[in-house]
């Protein structure tokens, strides 16, 4: 499996909606908030898509699931990248537990979750990775940096 991670500015959304044509994109807005620029492209976007979402204490893991919750039914979202300035796994692992219907009771080392819902769960399933040392995560599954391409309109790295 190959993921390419495309970092680009708003105004490069074509460019991001030509490349999902050839690769598996995570995309990262450089200059909008991520989420809302991603749900723009509905109905451009129709091959399997992903999203590179930083978290931090403005942004936790919880809202962003709340984010991908949504985005999930606006855009055929399958993955996820959680960067995080410490214990990404941690935050992945808080977003997916509350990708579900279910009620969520969850505790780790960034978060205690008890008695809540994030409703509905994505339409189909979405594959959250943590990122870190360059690589992405998910449990058993590895993905390492293998190159990346600066172009006018955006970083490039691929992960396989």
């Amino acid at each position: 499996m190959e993921l390419v991670h495309f970092a680009a500015d708003m105004s490069e959304r074509d460019e991001v909606v030509r490349a999902t044509r050839d690769h598996l994109i995570i995309f990262q807005c450089t200059d909008a908030e991520t989420v809302l620029v991603a749900a723009s492209l509905v109905d451009r976007v129709t091959s399997d898509f992903g999203v590179w979402l930083s978290v931090t204490d403005a942004y936790p893991a919880q809202l962003a699931a709340r984010d991908v919750a949504t985005l999930s039914a606006i855009v055929p979202l399958r993955h996820v990248v959680v960067e995080a300035s410490s214990r990404s796994k941690d935050h992945a692992d808080v977003l997916r537990a509350l990708l579900t219907n279910d009620e969520v009771n969850f505790t780790n080392d960034v978060a205690r979750i008890s008695g809540a819902y994030n409703r509905p769960a994505p339409p189909k399933p979405v594959t959250v990775w943590s990122y870190g040392r360059d690589r992405l995560v998910d449990g058993d599954d590895v993905l390492t940096k293998v190159r990346l391409e600066e172009r006018a309109v955006g970083a490039l790295t691929y992960f396989a």
